[in-house]
Formats: C-alpha cells, sequence, structure tokens
C-alpha cells in the first residue's frame, strides 16, 4: 500500500541526514518507526492483558497481601 506522508521541514531534513548516515531511504526509516510503533502498542497490550488477568484471577491474594 502506497501512501503519502506531510513531513515538517524539519523533521524531513533529520531524516535525510540519518538515511545518509545510515545508507537507507527514508522511506525504509518510515517503516522501522511503523514497526516500532506497532511492536510498543503490542507490548503494551500484553501488559495490560497480564494486569488485568492478575486483578481479576488473584483478586484474594492481592487482598491478603495489601492486609500483610
Amino acid at each position: 500500500m502506497a501512501i503519502n506522508v506531510r513531513l515538517p521541514e524539519d523533521l524531513d531534513r533529520r531524516l535525510d541526514e540519518i538515511a545518509a548516515a545510515e545508507h537507507t531511504s527514508k522511506s525504509s526509516l518510515l517503516l522501522q518507526g511503523a514497526q516500532l510503533i506497532v511492536e510498543r502498542h503490542t507490548r503494551r497490550h500484553l501488559v495490560d492483558s497480564a494486569l488485568h488477568f492478575v486483578e481479576t484471577h488473584d483478586a484474594q491474594l492481592l487482598k491478603r497481601l495489601e492486609d500483610a
């Protein structure tokens, strides 16, 4: 899928500099950034789900620990 992205001039310039230093394209850098966002969101969702599981399945244990 192709998309157009409008970048502020300073961000575009920085991406040009980084792409040149990394010997890659701005498109590749933007793909890496998108992948990092997806991975971070996935990790956050997994952690939130795990916390919810503990809160719902171990509520009595957490209460006993709170009272200790």
